[in-house]
């Protein structure tokens, strides 16, 4: 699972694909800051993304994720 530090928050994204099926769908964790090393702080626990929108291959639906969890962040962001 890719994950990539967007300012303060650590963000994991992956496609996970369809239990049964070909496709695959867009899954997206965020964590905010913690106190503990070894604990993150989990602001958006891991879930579907998109959740309408299936892709046919992991690395489209992770690109997918990707953009999904910058938009939250900077609607988090416009929030604050």
């Amino acid at each position: 699972m890719p994950t990539e530090q967007i300012g303060d928050y650590e963000v994991e994204y992956a496609g996970v694909r369809v239990v049964g099926g070909e496709e695959w769908v867009a899954q997206v964790a965020i964590f905010g800051h913690s106190t503990n090393p070894m604990h993150r702080n989990p602001v958006f626990p891991a879930q579907r993304v998109l959740a309408d929108q299936t892709f046919a291959d992991e690395k489209s639906a992770e690109a997918g994720a990707r953009q999904a969890a910058h938009e939250l962040l900077e609607q988090q962001q416009a929030r604050h």
